[in-house]
Formats: C-alpha cells, structure tokens, sequence
C-alpha cells in the first residue's frame, strides 16, 4: 500500500535573476583595480623618484594622482558597489531587477564611459580645481543621469521586492545612493561659460567652497567607502561563514548611527582653517561620535563568526572578508583619533594622513572586495568552486604584506615630517628647513613603493585565479588546513 496522501506538490521554478550585467561590473571591477594599483605604484615611485615624472604634462604626478585616486575608489570602488548592491538586491527581494536587463545595461556602459571621460580629463588637464580633482561639468551631469538611473532600478526593485522584509544590507546600500547623488550634485554645482565648451565656474568659492568640498569628501568616505561597504559585509560574511548575522537589532542601530552622525564629521578636515571655529569643533565631536556606531558594526562583523572560528583555518575568502572588518575598526579608530585637535595638529598635511588613508583603502575596502568577487566568480559563471583556494591564500599573505610595509612606512615618515616641521632651536627659529624633511622621507616613499609593489602582484594573481575559474579549470592541490590522507585501500 503506498504511503502518499495525496497529490505531490510540484517544486516551485528556481527565481531567474538579472547576473548578465553583474558579471560585466564583477569583470570592470578587476580590470578598473589593476589599472588603479598600477597607476598608484607608479606615482609612489613618482616621489621617490621624480625623473620617472618623464618631463611630460601628461604622465605627471599632478595628473596621474586623481587618476589613481578615482581608479580605485569610483572605478574599482565603484564597479565591485554596482556588482555587489544589484545581486544582493535581487537574492534578498527574490525578485529581478526592477526595468529589467536593457536598463541595468544602460547603467553599466553608462559608467563606464564616465570613467574613461574623467580619466581622460585628469590627463589632459580639463578638471575643476577641487582637493578631488572634479571631471569637467558635461561628465558631472553624464553621471547624474546614470546615477538617477541606478537609484530607480535598485529602490524600484526593493518596491517590487516579494520578500516582505528589507535585509539591512539593502538599507546600506540604499543610503550610499541617496547620499552620494546629494553629495555629488552640490559640491559640482557650476556654471558653464557655453554648452559647447569644457571651462565652467564653480558655485562656491573661498572658505564656503573649502566646507563644501570636505562636506562631500569625507562624506564620500562614509557613504561610498564606507556604508556601501558595510552591505557587502552584511551579506558576504554571513553567506561565507554560512552564519546568520551576530545581532541584527545591532545592525539596525549601526546602520542609524552612522547615517545621522557621518554627514556632519567633514569639518575636521579643515582644522585650523578660516573655517570658524565652532565648524572645526562640531565636526571634531561628530568624528569623536562616530567611533562607538562603527565599532559596533565591526563587533558585529567579527561575532557572525562565532562558532565557526575554525573556517578560518580552510578558508582563506573569509580571511579576507574578516580581515578587513578588523582593517575598518582600526580605521574607524584611527580617524576620530586624528580628528582631535591636539592630534591634528600633529598629523595633518603629513603622511600620518596618507598612512590612515591607505588602512582604510587597501585593508577595508580593497580586501573586503576581494573577498566578494573569490565569493561572486564561481556563482555567475556557475562553477563548483574557484580555481584554486591556495593562490588565494597566496594572494591573501602577499596583500597583506604589501599593507604592512605601505601604511607602516607612512606611519613613521608621517609622524617625523610633523614633528620636523614643528621643532624649534633655541633662539626659536626652525630646526630644520623644508627640503631636509622631504630628504628624510625618502626611504619610506621607497618602502611605500614597495608595498604597493607587493599589492599589485597580488591583485595579478587574484586575476590569473578568476580567470581560470570562468575557463572552468580546477587546479589540483592539498586541502587548505589539513594534509591529505591516502584512501584507505591504498593505505593498506
């Protein structure tokens, strides 16, 4: 006698998702990350060595820097955002993306020509003469549009969503749009001397144009670098460690914080300005502020991995995406730190600053999106696993080296460049003259190199690994952790 009851349900269709322009981003991401170490390498050596400035406009210091800069923030940065914000989007909502395919293809080429166009303006010299380097007012307003486009596919697809609950990952996500479209249209409000010409006038000027620009530099450190990064950490960890998220009441409270008191931290940046005073000191206690909410986001981080400490040991994707949580609570320390007026008076205009910077860069967003795209590959390209887990343990160490030597040698010169500048004789005269400080710092600059050297090479294997992944090629090798035991026929 059969045991069925009754009629078999038949299983529901897997969901049809929107990957194909995701692995493009997950693609431009790899590509953009290279060019930007590439380029930062050769502008670390550039002041080490300013012959390898070539004597040419073009492949100058002043021209490379925003170059590098906007490669790995808005190119890499803003590639891996785009890849990770619309898969996860799609996963948590259980739903395609909102306009479908041809529209996510207009952002995708949209962006990508908006990064050729800005590079091409910081080579040939055409940028507003902002601490960023701002592209010229016709790229401002390409991007706006493809921007615009972005927040109605991904708020559209929440919209639609048939999951009734919004992962918080989403909300962090959704913040960094938002912010950075405020963020980037008023800091590059100007006006044009003609529509068919480049030349344009900023709006702002003198100490209202110095606060705009670090109302929109820092906040784009908090919501491009930061918040959009903290939704790959909520999604990532979680599904690599195959954990639910520590606290998620915590990431609520993490995810408020952060959005309420970053916004107003931009002022510690023009410390001991003609910035009034009071700006100054708002901005310091905001930063001061800031510590404990994005400490909390790393606790959580760091405790969605209890009870699966020892993956660890096998798995060298999650290294990197705890690593870099540990690499942000050392930033987010670091940063209201030096926003203390005794510190700053220490640090700033020094390479303390570049040291923290590149922390921040290399440690927390670089790594965490590593980690993302070993995650993202096997999936899109629908392969049992990646390549090789050993080159991404190889690739982990190197990086990770690379990191020490950069921000360690910035560390050190950063703190003797400011105690130089600030030493007195005794008859109150400077002890020691600009050019003495910038001879002193050349052997870190050339330890700085070196670790980006490190970086790079890297980054190399990290593409060599992933493309032999898409090949759908499995590179024979030991288990991470553990030895390999002989079948037990053989053994006897």
């Amino acid at each position: 006698m059969s045991g069925q009851t009754g009629p078999v349900t038949p299983a529901p269709a897997p969901l049809a998702y929107d990957d194909e322009v995701i692995r493009k981003f997950v693609v431009a991401t790899i590509f953009w990350g290279v060019v930007g170490f590439t380029v930062g390498v050769l502008i670390a050596f550039q002041l080490a060595f300013p012959a390898l400035n070539l004597d040419l406009e073009w492949t100058s210091f002043g021209r490379l820097r925003p170059v590098h800069t906007s490669a790995v923030i808005f190119a890499f940065g803003g590639n891996i955002l785009l890849a990770t914000s619309l898969y996860v989007v799609q996963r948590t909502s259980r739903v395609s993306l909102f306009g479908g395919s041809a529209t996510a293809h207009v952002i995708f080429w949209g962006y990508q020509i908006f990064i050729v166009m800005a590079a091409l303006s910081y080579v040939l010299g055409y940028s507003q003469s902002k601490e960023y380097a701002e592209p010229e007012w016709f790229i401002d307003l390409w991007l706006t549009i493809v921007w615009v486009i972005y927040l109605v596919v991904f708020a559209g697809t929440i919209l639609i969503r048939k999951e009734k609950h919004i992962y918080v990952a989403n909300w962090f996500f959704l913040a960094f749009i938002v912010t950075i479209a405020m963020l980037h249209i008023i800091n590059n409000l100007a006006v044009p001397v003609s529509m068919t010409g480049a030349k344009s006038y900023i709006l702002w000027s003198g100490v209202q144009d110095a606060m705009t620009q670090w109302w929109y530099g820092h906040n784009a450190v908090g919501f491009f670098l930061t918040a959009g990064f903290l939704g790959i950490m909520y999604y990532f960890i979680p599904k690599q460690a195959d954990r639910p998220v520590y606290s998620y009441r915590l990431s609520v409270v993490h995810f408020w914080s952060i959005t309420f008191l970053y916004i107003w931290a931009g002022p510690h940046h023009l410390h001991y300005t003609a910035l009034p005073d009071w700006t100054q000191t708002l901005g310091m206690t905001f930063s001061v502020m800031l510590w404990m909410p994005s400490w909390g986001g790393m606790i959580n981080g760091f405790m969605t991995l209890s009870g699966a400490w020892d993956k660890l040991r096998t798995d060298p994707i999650l290294r990197f995406l705890v690593t870099s949580v540990g690499f942000y609570g050392m930033s987010t320390f670091e940063g209201p730190l030096m926003s203390i007026k005794a510190v700053n008076a220490l640090s700033h205009y020094t390479d303390w600053t570049i040291g923290h910077v590149h922390s921040g860069a290399l440690g927390w967003n670089a790594f965490i999106t590593f980690g993302a795209l070993y995650y993202l590959v096997p999936r899109l390209w629908g392969r049992e696993r990646l390549y090789s887990l050993r080159l991404v343990n190889t690739h982990f160490w190197i990086a990770t080296m690379g990191i020490v030597l950069y921000i360690s040698s910035m560390w050190v010169s950063g703190i003797m460049q400011g105690l130089m500048w600030r030493t007195y004789d005794q008859l109150g005269f400077l002890q020691y003259s600009f050019i003495e400080t910038v001879e002193a710092m050349h052997p870190y600059y050339i330890i700085r190199g070196l670790g980006g050297v490190l970086f790079l090479l890297g980054s190399l294997i990290m593409v060599y690994n992933l493309i032999m992944t898409i090949k759908g090629r499995v590179r024979n090798e030991a288990p991470m952790g553990g030895q390999v035991t002989a079948p037990a026929a053989a053994a006897n």
